[in-house]
C-alpha cells in the first residue's frame, strides 16, 4: 500500500482532503499532514512516505523550498503541488526541481485522486523495472564472471602486447593502464563440516570482496575453485607495497573473524608494464604454490620464498627428517589439488625446504624419486588401473639421480602426467553431469522455480563448482543456457500460436510476464508483440 504525506497551511482545506476522500479504499495510506514546510520535512524523512501532496505557498518553508529538500533527501518519493492561478514562475521552479505533478485550486477529491492514481501507477512502473533490473543483473552476473575469468587469463598469457590488452580491457569495461602493478593470489577455504555454515561464511567474504572491489585502485578476478586474483594498480613501487599491506591486513580481518576458514595467500614482483604481468603471475603462482609446502594462514611474498629456505637450512639434518612428512603427505596434497602449472613451482619449493645437506645425498634423492614415483603411481591406479602402465613408462632411471636438478625434473613430469590425468577424468566426469544438466533442463525448463541451486542440487554438486564446469565445458553460463531454452520456446509459441505473451511466459517458466518481456526484448532487441509481428509479416512477404 502506497503511503500518502498532506501539507497544507489552510485548515479546511487539508481537512477536506483528508476525511472527503477515501484513501484507504483507494488502496492508500494517509499517513500524516503538517501545516507548514519546515513541521512536514521531519515527518516525511521519518515515514519516508510514497507520495507528497504540498501547498506551495505556505508560512516558515513554502511548497518549493520543501520539495526541493525531498528531492534532494528522498529522491523515490514523488511530489504533486497545488496552486493557485497566476503563479506561473512556480511552476516553472517546481518542474526544475523535478515535481511530478502540478495542479490548480480549487480541485476536487476525486480529481485529486485521479492524479494520485496515475502517480501510483508510474511509482509501481519504476519499481517493476528496477526489480526487473536487479533480477536480470543477477541472473547475467555469472555471465560476467566468466568474461572476466578469460580476461584474466588473456592478460597473463603472455600472447598479447599493451595495446591489445587495453582493448580487451575496454571491451570488458575495466580501467586497466597504471604505472605500477602486482598480483596478489588468493584462496580461503572452510574445514567446517556443516553446509549451512560453510555457506554462511562464504557468502560473507563474497561481499568483502565485493565491497573491495569499489575501489578503482584494485581489480578482483575469479579463478573459480583456485580462489581469487587481485591486480593492484598504483602510481609506483612504494605505492603497490603500501596497498598490498592494506589489502592483506583487511583481508586477514576478514578471514580471521571465521574460526573454520583457513586461508594462504601468494604475492607476486611487482612491475612497471603491461606486458610484463605474466611475470608478474608467475611469480605470485610460486608463491601460492607453497600452501602445499608451509603453514596455511599466511601471506608468501615470493621475494621471501629464498630468505625463508635459507633460513631453515641451517639446522637441517638428514638424520632428523621425517621423510613421511617431506614427501608423500604433501605430495599426495598436490595431486589432489594442484595444477600443472604449479608442478615445477611445487617441486622446487619442496626441495628448497628440504636444503643442501638433504638433496645433497644421493641414496636420499634416490628415496625421493622412488617414493615420488610410487605416490604417482597409486594415484593414477586409484584414478584409472589402466593408466598406471604408463607411469611404468616415465622410467625413474640414473639420470633422474645425478644430481637434484634432474630429480627436480622428473618428479616436475611425473606430477604434470598424474595432474593431466586426474584433470582428464574430472573432465570426462564433468561432461557426463554437463549432460544430465543439459537433459534436465530442456525437461524441466517450463518449472518457474527452476534455477541453479535446484539444478546443482539435482546432479549434487554445489552451486559455485556446477557453474564453474559447466562454463568450462560449454563455453557459456548455465543461467544463459537455460534462459536460451526457454526463449527459444518462447519464439517458437510466438510464431506458431495465438496464445498470448502472458500465456507463453508461463509456459516456458516465467511466472512474472512483465520480467519475461523485459528479458524477451533485453535478449532479441524486440518485444514479444513485436516479434510476433515481424515474424508475421515476413510470412505474408513470402
Amino acid at each position: 500500500m502506497l503511503k500518502v504525506f498532506l501539507v497544507e497551511d489552510e485548515v479546511v482545506v487539508r481537512e477536506g482532503i483528508k476525511n472527503n476522500v477515501d484513501w484507504k479504499g483507494r488502496g492508500y495510506e494517509f499517513c500524516g499532514e503538517a501545516s507548514d514546510g519546515e513541521l512536514a520535512f521531519s515527518m516525511i524523512t521519518k515515514l519516508k512516505p510514497d507520495i507528497v501532496i504540498t501547498d506551495i505557498r505556505m508560512p516558515f518553508m513554502d511548497g518549493l523550498a520543501l520539495s526541493k529538500l525531498i528531492r534532494e533527501n528522498l529522491p523515490e518519493t514523488e511530489i504533486i503541488i497545488l496552486t493557485g492561478y497566476g503563479e506561473f514562475e512556480y511552476a516553472k521552479e517546481g518542474i526544475r526541481i523535478g515535481v511530478a505533478e502540478y495542479l490548480l485550486k480549487p480541485i476536487s477529491g476525486q480529481e485529486l485522486l485521479e492524479h494520485v492514481d496515475k502517480l501510483a501507477e508510474k511509482i509501481r512502473e519504476k519499481r517493476r523495472d528496477a526489480l526487473l533490473r536487479e533480477q536480470y543483473q543477477k541472473e547475467m552476473a555469472e555471465k560476467t564472471q566468466t568474461d572476466q575469468s578469460r580476461f584474466l587469463k588473456e592478460l597473463v598469457s603472455g600472447e598479447h602486447d599493451a595495446a591489445k590488452l587495453l582493448e580487451l580491457a575496454a571491451q570488458q569495461g575495466i580501467s586497466l593502464f597504471a604505472p605500477w602493478y602486482n598480483i596478489l593470489l588468493v584462496k580461503s577455504t572452510s574445514n567446517h563440516q556443516s553446509r549451512e555454515a560453510f555457506s554462511g561464511t562464504m557468502v560473507t567474504i563474497e561481499e568483502f570482496y565485493a565491497r573491495l572491489a569499489q575501489d578503482e585502485r584494485l581489480l578482483i578476478f575469479d579463478r573459480n575453485l583456485e580462489g581469487k586474483a587481485l591486480l593492484i594498480k598504483a602510481d609506483s613501487e612504494e605505492q603497490v607495497r603500501e596497498l598490498e599491506k592494506e589489502y592483506i591486513r583487511r583481508l586477514e580481518e576478514v578471514f580471521t573473524q571465521y574460526p573454520y576458514v583457513s586461508y594462504f595467500g601468494g604475492i607476486g614482483k611487482p612491475v612497471s608494464r603491461l606486458n610484463e604481468l605474466p611475470s608478474c603471475f608467475e611469480s605470485a603462482t610460486r608463491a601460492f604454490a607453497y600452501r602445499y609446502l608451509t603453514d596455511e594462514n599466511k601471506f608468501l611474498d615470493c621475494l621471501k620464498i629464498g630468505a625463508i629456505t635459507a633460513a631453515g637450512q641451517e639446522e637441517l639434518s638428514i638424520h632428523d627428517l621425517d621423510t613421511k612428512q617431506f614427501s608423500r603427505s604433501r605430495l599426495e596434497e598436490f595431486l589432489k589439488l594442484g595444477s600443472r602449472e604449479e608442478a615445477t613451482f611445487f617441486v622446487e619449493g619442496f626441495f628448497k625446504d628440504l636444503g643442501d645437506h638433504a638433496i645433497q645425498s644421493g641414496m636420499f634423492r634416490q628415496y625421493l624419486v622412488m617414493d615420488a614415483y610410487f605416490g604417482v603411481a597409486d594415484f593414477v591406479a586409484g584414478i584409472d588401473p589402466a593408466q598406471r602402465d604408463k607411469v611404468e613408462t616415465i622410467d625413474p632411471g640414473a639420470p633422474a639421480l645425478s644430481d637434484s636438478e634432474q630429480a627436480m625434473a622428473y618428479i616436475t613430469r611425473i606430477l604434470e602426467f598424474a595432474v593431466g590425468i586426474r584433470e582428464e577424468s574430472a573432465t570426462n566426469r564433468y561432461r557426463d553431469v554437463v549432460r544430465q544438466v543439459e537433459d534436465y533442463i530442456r525437461e524441466n525448463y517450463a518449472d518457474e522455480d527452476l534455477s541453479l541451486n535446484l539444478i546443482a542440487s539435482h546432479v549434487n554438486f554445489s552451486p559455485n563448482h556446477l557453474s564453474t564446469i559447466f562454463s568450462q565445458q560449454t563455453g557459456q553460463t548455465l543461467i544463459k543456457y537455460l534462459t536460451d531454452i526457454r526463449l527459444g520456446h518462447a519464439r517458437e509459441l510466438l510464431r506458431g500460436s495465438s496464445k498470448k505473451s502472458s500465456e507463453i511466459s508461463l509456459e516456458v517458466g516465467y511466472k512474472d510476464p512483465h520480467y519475461f518481456s523485459y528479458l524477451f526484448k533485453k535478449t532479441t532487441g524486440v518485444t514479444p508483440t513485436q516479434y510476433r509481428e515481424n515474424r508475421q509479416e515476413e510470412a505474408g512477404k513470402c
